[in-house]
């Protein structure tokens, strides 16, 4: 157990108090078939039940929360986290900018934009949009919020495992979506601190695949990032992130999914469980499903981060 993580859990128990007017708390729902299927406990945190359809609102909050109100901000997203941002400005009364990619979702962009926050369009990818925001940060002066790399930001992510501790008696696995890696990072530092025996296995889409790559690297490195169902997950990762150090110290196991693994657990998901949920969120599904013969007997929590899809682009994949 390093300082780093008994820091980052503490910081969380701090956010989980700042940021309760501004988000759900989200219920832990058993599986109604998937569970008998794989001869195993399943639960499924549903934080595609959450306020604005992702978890993301809950690391956008903690951070707004913790500086002036009158601080202008800007942010980089790929969807979620714009979405949950510009919601939390609007409630606490921030002004914000937010830089989406120009592949973003067209239905994540309306939602976006409905918030009233301005809006730019840069980049073919996430961490363009990324590197542009900070730009833009420096030169306007402008505080940053970044979709992932930020203290504050993990510790907010890292309240859904403070609310996992008190909806389960045990947790032996959670498969958690690996993308930037604030999310893996938060909930992986509160459980290690306080149910160390819950392995967390983070799992990855082959073709946006930076922070695993990173993890077996041990830095940073640059990976090819193809068009993913999960895309709320693409996308790569700041020289600096402080997600990579936590990810490796709390992460027991990497699974990598393919497409057609995502597609078929975005299916699973709605046609045995009756939840439509975003690439994202089946690819946590997907990697359990992966290695559910190594899980079976055991307390499985399968985390659904969003809901956040765009019909056209996902229903193909859900009609098979």
């Amino acid at each position: 157990m390093t300082k780093d993580i008994l820091e980052t859990a503490a910081r969380s128990v701090r956010a989980r108090q700042r940021i309760r007017p501004f988000i759900y708390e989200t219920p832990l729902i058993p599986s109604r078939a998937i569970g008998q299927q794989t001869s195993s406990t399943v639960l499924f945190k549903a934080e595609n039940l959450q306020l604005t359809g992702s978890f993301k609102i809950r690391g956008a909050a903690s951070k707004m929360t913790s500086l002036p109100r009158d601080q202008q901000v800007i942010t980089a997203s790929s969807g979620n986290h714009g979405i949950g941002a510009a919601h939390a400005a609007s409630a606490i009364g921030q002004k914000l900018t937010v830089v989406l990619p120009e592949i973003v979702k067209p239905a994540k962009l309306e939602r976006i934009r409905a918030y009233g926050v301005d809006v730019v369009l840069h980049g073919s990818e996430t961490g363009l949009a990324e590197q542009h925001a900070q730009q833009l940060a420096a030169t306007e002066k402008l505080g940053y919020v970044s979709p992932y790399n930020d203290p504050e930001i993990i510790a907010g992510q890292g309240t859904i495992a403070l609310e996992l501790l008190e909806q389960a008696e045990r947790i032996d696995n959670i498969f958690i979506a690996m993308g930037g890696g604030g999310l893996i990072s938060g909930i992986g530092s509160v459980l290690k601190s306080f149910s160390p025996s819950t392995r967390v296995i983070g799992v990855s889409a082959k073709n946006s695949a930076a922070l695993a790559a990173s993890m077996k690297a041990g830095r940073v490195v640059e990976t090819e990032h193809l068009d993913t169902l999960a895309d709320a997950v693409a996308g790569g990762l700041d020289e600096d992130s402080m997600t990579l150090g936590l990810a490796m110290a709390v992460v027991d196991e990497v699974v990598t999914c393919s497409e057609a693994e995502i597609a078929a657990a975005m299916r699973d998901v709605l046609l045995d469980e009756h939840m439509l949920v975003e690439g994202a969120a089946a690819l946590a599904l997907a990697g359990f499903r992966q290695i559910a013969a190594k899980c079976a007997g055991q307390t499985n929590v399968v985390l659904l981060c969003g809901s956040n899809i765009d019909g056209a682009s996902v229903l193909p994949s859900l009609l098979g």
